[in-house]
């Protein structure tokens, strides 16, 4: 079953939404899910052959997919071939999840009540959303915003400011002032001289022990969730776009902006002001320096800076 918390669905069937596609057994669709993820239930997609070996394995039930990459897929798996895969796919995620596309005002919020969070401590002026759930001994300072089914842990410190919706949190996790966590996030798709909306189902997951200073701002997934894993630290105004995953005990400072659906090993280091572009794989260990421009994968054990980023003994040498 679809567990999604945060966003309307509608219940349809895959004849409903495909009426000209050949099905063993017509079934209702549970959600839209990435090719690794997907189960019987679920629509997937594919629209890249950097993602064939999950294709090959998929357990999904209907992949959107194109006419070059359809034989990459389980034989047994019925697709629906298309020109462009990410526009059909908004087009069928509006369908089923109809508000995902804009970040509509949570009209449950009010002031928080005492008798339903006894051990949390609030500022002034904070609103939170129904069906809300913070941890014991946390604290949630002024003018910050819990929107509806966020679930805060024990133990968290919120600053001034924040704004949190879509988001699952753990214990001990610090977010300071003005961040935003759990917005819409970039996502285009242009066709004929205008750009269409793409939803965003997906949420923001932040484990234990994490800290997000000033006016850092992290998107939910699109399809996929945007994590942050245990014990990793942002420094002020860093930027996560949707679906990327950074793993534990990573350092990230200033200004780092991360495009969309990269994934970040554990124990990486990232200097203030570098870009990591979309779909990328850093591996475990990774230092980036400064100001650089991450446009390829990154092997485990890596030094790279410079724009584009190279192993740091081509850089130095290069700056001779």
């Amino acid at each position: 079953m679809d567990s999604n918390l945060f966003f309307k669905k509608n219940k349809l069937k895959v004849k409903k939404l495909f009426p000209k596609i050949k099905i063993n057994q017509d079934f209702y669709i549970d959600s839209v899910k990435p090719l690794h993820l997907a189960k019987k239930k679920d629509i997937t997609f594919f629209d890249s052959i950097k993602y064939k070996h999950d294709a090959l394995s998929t357990q999904g039930g209907l992949c959107i997919t194109t006419e070059k990459l359809k034989n990459y897929l389980p034989n047994n798996l019925p697709s629906l071939v298309v020109k462009n895969v990410l526009y059909e796919l908004a087009i069928v995620l509006k369908k089923i999840y109809p508000t995902a596309d804009i970040d509509f005002p949570d009209l449950s919020l009010k002031a928080p009540r005492k008798n339903k969070y006894k051990t949390v401590k609030f500022g002034n002026n904070v609103l939170i959303g129904s069906n809300v759930k913070i941890g014991k001994n946390s604290i949630i300072s002024s003018n910050s915003i819990i929107e509806q089914n966020v679930k805060i842990g024990k133990d968290c410190v919120i600053g001034s400011g924040v704004v949190i919706k879509n988001s699952l949190i753990g214990d001990r996790v610090i977010v300071q002032d003005n961040c935003k966590i759990g917005q819409k996030g970039f996502g285009f798709i242009p066709i004929k001289k205008r750009n269409i909306k793409f939803p965003h189902i997906g949420k923001v997951v932040i484990a234990d022990d994490v800290e997000i200073a000033t006016a850092c701002t992290i998107d939910r997934g699109s399809i996929d969730d945007t994590e942050i894993g245990k014990n990793t630290y942002l420094d002020n105004q860093v930027h996560i776009a949707h679906n990327v995953k950074i793993g534990s005990n990573c350092m990230i400072a200033g200004q780092v902006g991360f495009a969309g659906s990269s994934k970040i090993g554990n124990n990486v280091s990232i200097g203030g002001q570098a870009g990591i572009s979309g779909h990328l794989k850093i591996g475990n260990n990774v230092k980036i320096g400064g100001g650089s421009g991450v446009v390829k994968d990154i092997e485990d054990n890596q030094i790279v800076m410079g724009y584009p980023a190279v192993p740091l003994r081509d850089f130095l040498k290069n700056k001779k």
